[in-house]
């Protein structure tokens, strides 16, 4: 796989493009603003470094400096996250469409109010040896995922419809955030992965790899913001201020990357190589900017449409979603 292309520093007047109407960011001195309550993120994961723009909150107060406590609820997959939310843990899921459309589809009363990642960042790795190039290749494979609960299997269940085959046609491997061992132990034949974890794995020396990229059959976001439609009245401004804190914080990031790749060490519980922490931080700011025309947290309806009814055509939902009624841009920074 050619990875050059995910090494490209973000230019400055893309960060500027992106980030469009941002207020300044805050600096260590200025008063903060006003406490307007605690906000509570569900993720995904566990304290990592390609969250490190929620991490360094104590160093940078991104949030704080909009009168917003933050805290984060570590989960493992999308789906955790939303069951975070749904049990009090958490007021905010940081979940993957395919989990949001779960959820949804079982009766659950949510909303998308932030898009985290517009890009999607999934793959499926195999050793050259296993010669997986296409879907089809996967038929009766051992394939690892993150968790039952991961944007790794929904991505991952997306692909083999493109080759004609269900779930059942594979055997899915819980396998945790450390994929690539069982991979390279032979315990699997591919894995479910995200770019930043390929890049992990590269650097610790899974050799030559094929790897086929999920954009390639369907580009949708990866990751989103949602809550719980009850929150939405009851928390509107305090949300708003949230996603505020969290755009500052991402615009950061983007312009920052070395400086955030110095502070994942302190904070990100696998941030303990510097450079591995900066080709993390780099994709996932490329991840995070729709285009150098659109503020950061944009919403491509049309796209995410398309992704609810490949998710219904697939049968991993029964109900039709129509987005726009699931989806309000009301509290997005500048709207």
């Amino acid at each position: 796989m050619n990875t050059s292309a995910y090494s490209l520093p973000i230019s400055r007047r893309t960060v500027l493009g992106a980030s469009a109407g941002l207020a300044a960011l805050p600096f260590a001195g200025l008063a903060m603003a006003q406490s307007k309550g605690k906000i509570t993120v569900g993720g995904w994961s566990k304290p990592i470094s390609e969250i490190t723009n929620l991490l360094v909150e104590p160093d940078k107060g991104f949030f704080k400096a909009q009168g917003v406590e933050l805290g984060y609820a570590p989960g493992a997959g999308g789906g955790d996250a939303i069951r975070n939310m749904l049990s009090g843990q958490a007021d905010v899921a940081f979940t993957d469409p395919g989990s949001f459309f779960t959820a949804l589809d079982k009766g659950e009363k949510l909303t998308a109010i932030y898009d985290i990642y517009p890009q999607n960042v999934f793959n499926v790795v195999s050793l050259k040896s296993a010669n997986i190039h296409k879907p089809a290749d996967l038929k009766g494979k051992k394939i690892g995922v993150y968790s039952l609960a991961s944007g790794t299997r929904q991505n991952l269940l997306v692909m083999l419809h493109q080759a004609g085959l269900k779930e059942s046609d594979v055997t899915i491997v819980v396998t945790g955030l450390l994929n690539f061992a069982p991979l390279l132990q032979g315990q699997v034949d591919a894995t479910a992965a995200t770019d930043t974890g390929l890049v992990v794995g590269q650097r610790k020396g899974i050799g030559e790899v094929n790897v086929m990229q999920v954009r390639d059959y369907l580009n949708v976001s990866s990751d989103l913001f949602v809550v719980r439609d009850e929150t939405l009245p009851q928390k509107k401004e305090l949300l708003r201020a949230f996603l505020k804190g969290y755009r500052d914080s991402a615009a950061w990031m983007i312009a920052n990357p070395e400086e955030a790749a110095t502070l994942a060490v302190k904070y990100a519980i696998d941030g303990t190589q510097r450079d591995i922490n900066l080709e993390v931080i780099r994709l996932r700011n490329i991840s995070s900017i729709p285009s150098a025309a659109v503020k950061l947290g944009t919403f491509n309806l049309d796209s995410l449409q398309k992704a609810a009814d490949a998710y219904r055509a697939l049968g991993l939902v029964q109900r039709q979603i129509k987005v726009a009624d699931v989806v309000d841009t009301s509290l997005l920074p500048g709207a």
